[in-house]
């Protein structure tokens, strides 16, 4: 981190500073000057190049300082007396009060600090309960849920920890994919096992050969079998530490929790006299001394890794309460989890993703049924809240739910008479038009945009007669919700498929109906390796191929005057950062700016925060096929090859001239296939327009590309 920070204040390029502090290995405590030791290539540019030894020199000067202040996430002192009078504060961000000691510190001095954790994940649970009751008429106790429920456990296992608390991490769901967990214990050593200490040394492996008999189960005391039973033997948890020493050496608990400590701390002085005080207490309950030893040991390696049980536990319920919603009530707990969410487009479109693959489908907004929030509106149905509408706030929507109380609206002109246009203005109702909120109308889109002025200006005019008590013929007839006015729609065209998606995204943040890419799904699965979903998988340098669309471009000068860009790419499962040096940003510049999806080809920078694509080719996605095929493949049932479909495929093929080589794979069926090559003269280019083609004659897809 400070190599990183230090070379971005010296003005040393992103890709240097990346390769010098690749080089560093990744160690706990790791120093620079022991990667200097360790690392000859890190050795060798630092004597070879006069700034890369004074980034290091300089980061060496800072290395270990305090990088900024920070906030614990729940840590609260409180005091019998103002908090100045024993330590200094300062304002925080947000205004909030905040200590200038750390927490150890804070101790030292006398202090006590609690940890008061709100889990938004409570509310999500909360939220569901209440949607259950109101449909299922069920009064579910999350505290009353049984804690063996087979269908829980089986899903788990599957994978489906999407919205699962603690479990839905790529890293962690392929964890409980390999264990399988079984019962409530299972889980509680998922949370305290997901950790880089456990996951590094071997442990959690161990665990799980255990778990499903691949290593046998060993106890080195029949005492330690109680104590380690739930674990399968293994050492995972602080309180055992504490029980082994209590139960085998007499430590009190008070004692056994200052070798805990010393065991986490690892202090050389403190280690030697609680292992001379274990040994005596083992001994006197005639356990003998090198046994006594060997576990003491054991204990000390384990003990650095420990977890707290107690924390894991409160963790592992809540993780299994999410889940035993999810799976008996998945459309109420996926429509409170989405609400959960409204103001982070990235996880809102990952659990829509995440409903769509379950079979939920999510509907848009809709004036006349959707409420603030994501509620469910069929077995597998969640409407869209409005909440969620870009330029829509609260104000409005309670203005929209108000009017509706007096029925449904009946067109855009009675929605304008009808509610407030103080709360739903022009920027609200362009808003709620671009995302389909008054598609029931039957008018489509362009067009109630086009006639919305004139809609409103009707709208105020009418109210203004109502006030003064003169009620027109047609104000009558629009407060009564009459028929929507024909004779103010024009003949504009609808808007593209395109455009429509764009205004979407535009009051979405996202895709609702549908996504540029849909239409390019069997090219992304041909061509592309990875979505944004599976990069995290992916090792560092590793190569990728992925389609998607530009969501959002950053672009800069370097020092030497050229531009390159930082591009946020977006594909149907979520975004991820794309850097495009200077030499590719000149040449696909047009490509990133248009609006068109693209194919992203590059190499993976892995870090600490977040997966980088390091984009090495960049090209329009329709043009995957003819830049990345190699042959093309007709797969025809033998009744199929007739005369005339034979003569129709060649006069296509002849259209579409190019360099792939083509074949004929005829399957009669109960027999082999056969697969023969056509003529060199019948090679051709691929495109979607030669499977559109091929479609044509058969009239079902016979057509596949072989990359």
């Amino acid at each position: 981190a400070v190599v990183r920070d230090v070379g971005r204040v010296m003005g040393v390029s992103y890709g240097e500073v990346d390769r010098i502090a690749k080089l560093i290995p990744f160690a706990v405590n790791m120093t620079l000057d022991e990667a200097l030791k360790i690392e000859p290539q890190l050795k060798k540019i630092a004597k070879d190049d006069a700034k890369v030894a004074q980034l290091i020199e300089v980061a060496r000067s800072l290395e270990g300082f305090p990088r900024h202040a920070s906030t614990h996430a729940a840590g609260v002192v409180i005091s019998d007396q103002p908090l100045e009078t024993f330590l200094p504060l300062y304002l925080g961000q947000h205004d909030e009060i905040v200590t200038q000691y750390d927490m150890k510190a804070v101790e030292k001095i006398g202090l006590v600090k609690f940890d008061f954790l709100g889990l938004k994940t409570l509310t999500v649970m909360h939220d569901a309960i209440a949607m259950i009751k109101e449909r299922h008429s069920k009064e579910l106790v999350l505290n009353a849920l049984p804690l063996n429920d087979k269908l829980v456990y089986k899903r788990l296992g599957d994978g489906e920890t999407p919205g699962i608390f603690q479990l839905e991490s790529s890293g962690m769901t392929d964890l409980v994919m390999k264990l399988k967990p079984s019962c409530f214990e299972d889980i509680v050593a998922l949370v305290a096992l997901f950790r880089p200490g456990p996951l590094g040394s071997g442990m959690v492996d161990d665990f799980i050969n255990r778990k499903h008999g691949r290593t046998k189960v060993v106890y080195e005391l029949p005492q330690l079998e109680p104590i380690l039973k739930d674990t399968y033997g293994v050492i995972v948890y602080q309180e055992q530490v504490m029980q082994i020493a209590s139960t085998l050496a007499g430590f009190t608990m008070g004692d056994a929790d200052i070798l805990r400590r010393a065991m986490g701390k690892k202090k050389a002085d403190e280690m030697d006299l609680q292992r001379e005080k274990f040994i005596t207490g083992c001994t006197k309950n005639k356990i003998p001394a090198k046994k006594a030893e060997g576990i003491f040991d054991l204990m000390a390696e384990f003990a650095g890794y420990g977890f707290n049980r107690s924390h894991s536990a409160a963790y592992a319920l809540i993780a299994y309460q999410t889940a035993y919603l999810k799976f008996h009530y998945p459309t109420e707990f996926m429509a409170s989890l989405l609400t959960s969410e409204v103001a982070n487009t990235d996880k809102l479109l990952f659990y829509i993703n995440a409903c769509r693959d379950e079979g939920i489908k999510i509907l848009p907004p809709d004036v006349n049924e959707s409420m603030v929030n994501f509620f469910v509106t069929g077995v597998k149905e969640i409407r869209f809240g409005l909440a969620a509408v870009k330029n829509v706030g609260e104000a409005a929507v309670k203005a929209m739910i108000e009017a509706r109380k007096a029925g449904a609206f009946k067109s855009l002109d009675d929605f304008c008479v009808r509610v407030d246009s103080r709360k739903v203005n022009k920027r609200v109702l362009e808003s709620l038009i671009k995302c389909g909120a008054f598609d029931w109308t039957s008018v489509h889109r362009a067009q109630l945009l086009d006639i919305l002025e004139k809609a409103m200006a009707r709208a105020a005019s009418i109210q203004r007669d109502t006030a003064a008590g003169q009620n027109s013929l047609f104000g009558m007839q629009e407060m009564s919700g009459g028929q929507s006015s024909y004779d103010m729609i024009s003949n504009i065209i609808p808007w593209s498929e395109h455009q429509l998606l764009a205004y979407e995204k535009e009051a979405l943040g996202f895709y609702i109906t549908g996504h540029p890419l849909a239409q390019y799904s069997s090219i992304l699965k041909l061509y592309s390796t990875a979505n944004t979903d599976t990069l995290s998988e992916m090792a560092d340098g590793a190569e990728a191929r992925l389609g998607g669309v530009v969501a959002a471009l950053r672009e800069i000068t370097t020092k030497k005057g050229d531009r390159m860009g930082f591009v946020t790419l977006e594909d149907l499962r979520g975004t991820t950062d794309v850097i495009v040096f200077p030499e590719l940003y000149q040449k696909a510049n047009q490509i990133i700016k248009g609006d068109q999806p693209c194919l992203v080809v590059g190499n993976l920078d892995v870090d600490e925060e977040r997966v980088k694509v390091i984009a090495s080719d960049i090209f329009p996605l329709a043009d995957a096929p003819a830049r990345l095929t190699k042959t093309v493949h007709f797969k025809l049932a033998a009744s199929e090859a007739d005369a005339r479909h034979m003569q129709n495929l060649k006069s296509v093929l002849a259209r579409f001239k190019g360099d792939c080589k083509t074949y004929i794979h005829l399957t009669i069926p109960d027999r082999s296939e056969t697969v023969m090559k056509l003529p060199d003269d019948l090679s051709v280019a691929p495109s979607l327009q030669l499977v559109s083609s091929v479609e044509k004659i058969f009239g079902h897809n016979v057509t596949y590309f072989q990359s």
